[in-house]
């Protein structure tokens, strides 16, 4: 499959592993429209591709992504006045006279995302260069990485749908804490507090995330996974255990009799890498007959 290019990232897929660089290095790699039109197609490319096994998102440059492009000045928030967006892309941003919140389509689409994804946060991330992380699966920071939830500050609430993830991944105090001040923080709060899984010296940041992705990308089915994330990020806001309970018995009804689990068995026991032939592009099972995505209204 050949790989898709784009405006605002930096695409490359090598050896199961695909990494989306954030390539506007001179804007410290501010959020637009654009971009998020291209991640979104980014993570569009990456389901489609049964060649990837696992995603890397990191920035070019110094920065990660330092929150919203201000260059609209004043402008910047207001969907009403400000140019640079045509007629029919708000038309199809807009549900009953509002306008969706672009930092939350793309994790919408990231929480959907069939395939593993991991932060490689190399520098600042602040706005939402911090709340796209948050439906990301697994967060790694250079020492040099830096946060902050700078909405109150700007006169503004926090978007991205963060009021949902942050609290599940640091709890109610600390989401509170950060998201009332806006006070930037360093990389070592940020994992003292649990949004980040590990800091790394700047130049040990990318090798140690292609590791992390290598352990996924060669000894697990790819299918298994992808249920998997699945299972665990739509179970995170499910009123009874059942709701778990009701997935987890039909993935393993439909899993325990795939080719995967033939295969993943027989490996074992003839101590060998396993070669798992299913495919998430054609073998992955539904699941989820009760599951209903809320709509926007």
């Amino acid at each position: 499959m050949a790989a898709p290019t784009f405006e605002t990232l930096l695409y490359a897929v090598e050896d199961g592993v695909a990494t989306i660089t954030l390539n506007r290095p001179e804007k410290l790699n501010a959020f637009n429209t654009q971009m998020m039109k291209d991640m979104i197609a980014a993570f569009d490319a990456t389901d489609a591709d049964d060649a990837v096994r696992v995603v890397i998102v990191t920035g070019a440059g110094r920065g990660f992504c330092a929150g919203a492009d201000l260059s609209a000045g004043a402008q910047t928030f207001d969907y009403d006045s400000r140019g640079g967006e045509g007629q029919a892309d708000k038309a199809a941003r807009t549900r009953d006279g509002v306008q969706r919140d672009g930092g939350g389509l793309l994790t919408l689409r990231i929480f959907d995302s069939l395939k593993p994804v991991i932060a490689a946060v190399n520098g600042p991330a602040v706005g939402v260069g911090v709340t796209m992380q948050l439906a990301m699966d697994i967060r790694m920071a250079s020492t040099a990485a830096r946060y902050g939830f700078v909405f109150a500050r700007r006169g503004l609430n926090p978007e991205a749908a963060s009021s949902w993830f942050l609290p599940h991944l640091v709890g109610v105090q600390t989401a509170l804490e950060w998201c009332y001040t806006g006070r930037v923080f360093p990389a070592q709060e940020a994992f003292d507090k649990g949004l980040v899984r590990s800091l790394h010296e700047p130049d040990d940041l990318l090798p140690a995330a292609r590791a992390l992705a290598r352990e996924i990308a060669d000894n697990t089915a790819p299918v298994s996974v992808a249920l998997t994330r699945q299972l665990i990020w739509r179970m995170a806001g499910a009123a009874h255990p059942m709701e778990a309970h009701r997935a987890d018995s039909r993935g393993i009804q439909a899993r325990g009799r795939s080719p995967d689990a033939r295969e993943g068995v027989t490996s074992f026991l003839e101590k060998r890498p396993a070669a798992y032939p299913d495919k998430v592009s054609t073998d992955l099972p539904d699941i989820w007959p009760h599951w209903t995505a809320p709509s926007f209204s």
